[in-house]
C-alpha cells in the first residue's frame, strides 16, 4: 500500500508537469482543462492505483497553502479599493447561491434531501482565481475587474466552507437548529479571525526579530513559512474549534515580514520563498484538477450505473445547477452596478451596454474549481445512523460537471467579452530598464580592469545582448543606426590610415630601421598600410550597395579573414623584392594600432548620444578582439581563470547597476515602485551567478 500511494503521488506530480509543457502548444485552453483531461486518462488507464483520499486531510494538505499563499500575495491596496465589492460577492453572493441550487435542485429533484442539495450549492459558491489566470491570457481583464475576482475568491472561500460545513452537519445528524448555526457561525468566523490576525502579529515578530539577531537564513526562513499554514489551520480546527480557512486567510493578510527589510540578501530570500511558493501552487492546483480528472470516471459510471437516477436526469441537473449559479451571479453583479456609486461625484452611474459587458466578464470570470472540488471530496461516506450518505457521488458528479462548464465558458466565453489586446510590454518600464543597462555599462567599461580583458569583453557582451532583447520586446531595434556607426568606424579607419601612409612616406629611411632591427623597412610598412587603406576604401564604396545582413557578413569576413589572408597574398604578387614575412608582420602592426586607435574613439563616443550604448559596445568588443589578434596575443587565460575573473566583473556590473537605479531613484528619473522592480531583476541575477560560484 505505501508503495501504491508513492506511485500514485508521482504520478499526478508528474501529470501535473506535463499539463505544463501541454498548456504551451495550446495557450487558448486553460490549464486546469488540460490537467482534467490527464486526469481522467490516468483513471482510464490499468496500471494508475485507484485514487482514494481522507478528506480531511484533503482540507489540510491543499486549502491551507493555498488560502495562505493567495492572501499573503494579493494586492492589499487595490483589494481595499474594491472591498466592499468583494464582500457583497463573497459573503451574498455566496449564502444566495447556496439557497437557490440547494432549493431549486430539491424541488425539481426530491431524491436530493435538502441538506445535501444546500451543501452541493455551498461547495458552488467559492470562485477560483487561478483558474482565470490561468486562462491562456486570452482575456483582458481590468485590474478593477481582476481585483475583485480575486477579493471574492479570497473571502468566499471562508464563506463556502463554513456554509458547506453546516449543510453537511444538518445532513448527517438529521437535525438543524437555526440559533445553534447561527451562534456557532459567528463563533468560529470571529475566532478564526482573531486567532489569525493573532498569530499574524506573533509570526511577524518572530520572523522580524530572527532577522534582527541575524538568526535568519534563507532555508529556515522558507521553511518556517512553509510550516506556517498548516500549524495555523490544525490549531485552530482542532484545538480552538474555530475557522481554520478564516484563520489562515487573516494570518496570510497580516504577515509582511518579507517587506520589513532592504539590502541584498533579505531581497534574495524573498525572491527564492516566492519562487518556492509559485512551484507549491502551482503544484497543488494542478493536483486538485488532476484528482479531479481521475475522481470523474468513477463518480461517473457508478452514478451511471445506478437505476434510482438517469443518466438524463444527471445531465440535466448539472445543467439546471450550472444555470442556477450563472443566472444567479449575473443577476447579483448586475444589481450591485445597478446600485454603485460614483465614489468622485457622489452619483449613481447609469447602466449601458459597457457595464453590462463588465457584468457579463465578471459573472464568466468567476468559475469553480479547487475549493469546489476540495469541499465536495469532503462529503462523508455515511450518515450518524450508520447508512451511507444520500446522493454523494451524484453530488460530486453535479459539482464537477458544474465546474467542467464554467472553466470552458471562462475558457473560450471570456475572450469574446473581452477580447485580449495585442501590446507589448510597457514601453516606459522597459525603457528605463534600457538607460540603467547603458549607464551601467559607461561605469563598468571606464574602469581599469587589469588582466581581465577578456572577462570584461563577456560581462559586457551579456549587458549588450539584454539590452538587444529589451530593445527587440518595444520594437526599437532599427539597422540604421548599427549601419550608420559601421559607416562611421571606415570613415575614422581611412582617415587614420590616410594620417598613417603620410607619415610612413615622410619617414627617413635610415632612421626607420637600424641595422639587424627586426622593425620592419619603410617599403613594407608603406606597402601594407596602401593595402589596408585600399580595403577599407573599397568598404567605404560598396557600402550603400549591401543590405542589412550582407553588411554584418562584409564586416566579419574584412576584419577576421582578410587582415591576415590580403595581406599575405595579395602583397606576395606585387612586392616580390619584399620578404612576406616582413610585410606580414608591417601588417599586424599597424592594424594593432589603427584597431587601438579605433577603440579610443569608440569609447569616446560613449555617453555622447550619437550612436547607441549597445552598438558602441559590440563595436569596441569586435576591434578589441581584432587589435589582440593583430598583436599575436593568442595565448588566453586558462577556462577557469577566465571564468572566475568574469563572475568578479560580474558582481561588479550588478553593483553598478545597483547604484545606478539608486541614482536614478534620488533624481526623480524612476518611481519607487520601477525601482523596485529593477532591483529585484539584478537581485535574481546576483543569485543565479553565486550558485553558480
Amino acid at each position: 500500500m505505501p508503495v501504491e500511494i508513492l506511485i500514485l503521488i508521482l504520478s499526478i506530480m508528474a501529470a501535473v508537469l506535463i499539463s505544463s509543457f501541454i498548456s504551451r502548444f495550446i495557450p487558448r485552453i486553460s490549464t486546469p482543462l488540460v490537467q482534467i483531461a490527464l486526469g481522467i486518462v490516468m483513471a482510464l488507464l490499468p496500471f494508475f492505483p485507484p485514487m482514494r483520499l481522507d478528506p480531511e486531510l484533503f482540507m489540510v494538505l491543499f486549502i491551507a497553502p493555498l488560502l495562505y499563499y493567495e492572501a499573503h500575495t494579493i494586492n492589499k491596496a487595490e483589494l481595499a479599493k474594491t472591498l466592499n465589492l468583494s464582500l457583497s460577492l463573497a459573503i451574498g453572493l455566496a449564502a444566495f447561491t447556496m439557497l437557490m441550487v440547494g432549493i431549486l435542485l430539491h424541488a425539481v429533484w426530491p431524491m436530493y434531501p435538502l441538506a445535501a442539495a444546500l451543501a452541493l450549492g455551498a461547495a458552488l459558491g467559492p470562485t477560483d482565481a487561478v483558474a482565470v489566470s490561468s486562462i491562456g491570457q486570452e482575456a483582458d481583464l481590468s485590474s478593477r475587474q481582476r481585483s475583485v475576482l480575486s477579493g471574492e475568491s479570497l473571502f468566499n472561500d471562508a464563506t463556502g466552507v463554513i456554509g458547506f460545513q453546516f449543510a453537511i452537519l444538518a445532513a448527517v445528524t438529521g437535525a438543524f437548529s437555526p440559533i445553534d448555526a447561527i451562534s456557532s457561525f459567528f463563533i468560529s468566523f470571529i475566532g478564526g479571525i482573531a486567532f489569525g490576525t493573532l498569530m499574524g502579529i506573533i509570526t511577524n515578530w518572530v520572523f522580524e526579530s530572527a532577522r534582527r539577531l541575524g538568526w535568519e537564513s534563507m532555508t529556515t526562513r522558507i521553511l518556517m513559512e512553509l510550516f506556517l499554514p498548516f500549524l495555523i489551520y490544525l490549531v485552530a480546527e482542532n484545538w480552538l474549534d474555530v475557522s481554520g480557512v478564516l484563520a489562515v486567510v487573516a494570518t496570510g493578510l497580516m504577515t509582511h515580514f518579507d517587506h520589513t527589510s532592504m539590502g541584498p540578501n533579505t531581497s534574495k530570500t524573498n525572491i527564492v520563498s516566492s519562487s518556492v511558493w509559485k512551484v507549491i501552487s502551482f503544484s497543488l492546483n494542478g493536483a486538485v484538477f488532476i484528482i479531479l480528472g481521475m475522481l470523474l470516471p468513477e463518480a461517473m459510471m457508478t452514478s451511471w450505473g445506478d437505476r434510482k437516477v438517469g443518466n438524463l436526469t444527471l445531465l440535466a441537473a448539472i445543467a439546471l445547477v450550472s444555470c442556477t449559479v450563472i443566472v444567479v451571479r449575473f443577476i447579483w453583479v448586475t444589481g450591485v452596478l445597478f446600485f454603485a456609486v460614483n465614489p468622485k461625484t457622489g452619483k449613481r452611474t447609469p447602466m449601458s451596454k459597457r457595464r453590462l459587458r463588465s457584468a457579463a466578464v465578471m459573472t464568466l470570470g468567476g468559475p469553480k474549481g479547487t475549493i469546489t472540488l476540495s469541499l465536495a471530496l469532503t462529503i462523508p461516506y455515511t450518515i450518524a445512523s450508520g447508512a451511507a450518505f444520500p446522493m454523494r457521488n451524484e453530488i460530486i458528479f453535479v459539482a464537477a460537471g458544474v465546474i467542467i462548464v464554467t472553466l470552458l465558458l471562462a475558457n473560450f466565453g471570456l475572450p469574446l467579452l473581452a477580447p485580449a489586446k495585442n501590446e507589448q510590454p510597457e514601453t516606459a518600464q522597459v525603457e528605463k530598464s534600457i538607460e540603467v543597462l547603458r549607464r551601467t555599462v559607461q561605469e563598468l567599461s571606464s574602469r581599469s580592469i587589469e588582466g581581465k580583458r577578456l572577462g570584461l569583453q563577456h560581462v559586457l557582451t551579456l549587458y549588450n545582448e539584454r539590452i538587444a532583447h529589451l530593445k527587440s520586446q518595444i520594437g526599437q531595434y532599427n539597422p540604421g543606426e548599427t549601419q550608420a556607426l559601421y559607416v562611421q568606424t571606415l570613415q575614422w579607419e581611412q582617415v587614420y590610415m590616410e594620417q598613417k601612409l603620410e607619415e610612413i612616406q615622410h619617414e627617413d629611411s635610415a632612421q626607420s630601421q637600424a641595422p639587424d632591427s627586426e622593425t620592419p623597412s619603410k617599403d613594407s610598412q608603406e606597402q601594407a598600410a596602401t593595402q589596408i587603406l585600399e580595403h577599407i576604401t573599397s568598404s567605404l564604396a560598396h557600402i550603400d550597395e549591401s543590405s542589412h545582413v550582407k553588411w554584418h557578413a562584409h564586416i566579419a569576413w574584412l576584419r577576421i579573414k582578410g587582415l591576415t589572408r590580403h595581406v599575405i597574398h595579395k602583397l606576395r604578387h606585387m612586392t616580390p623584392n619584399i620578404s612576406d614575412n616582413e610585410v606580414f608582420q608591417a601588417g599586424r602592426s599597424i592594424q594593432a594600432e589603427l584597431n587601438h586607435h579605433i577603440v579610443e574613439q569608440l569609447y569616446a563616443e560613449l555617453g555622447k548620444g550619437r550612436f547607441k550604448t549597445e552598438d558602441l559596445l559590440t563595436t569596441i568588443i569586435n576591434h578589441q578582439l581584432i587589435e589582440s589578434s593583430a598583436q599575436g596575443k593568442t595565448s588566453i587565460e586558462g577556462g577557469a581563470g577566465l571564468r572566475r575573473k568574469t563572475e568578479e566583473i560580474m558582481r561588479e556590473g550588478y553593483s553598478i547597476e545597483l547604484s545606478v537605479i539608486q541614482d536614478m531613484v534620488e533624481a526623480g528619473e524612476i518611481s519607487r515602485s520601477q525601482a523596485r522592480d529593477l532591483r529585484r531583476n539584478v537581485y535574481i541575477m546576483q543569485v543565479d551567478n553565486d550558485s553558480v560560484l
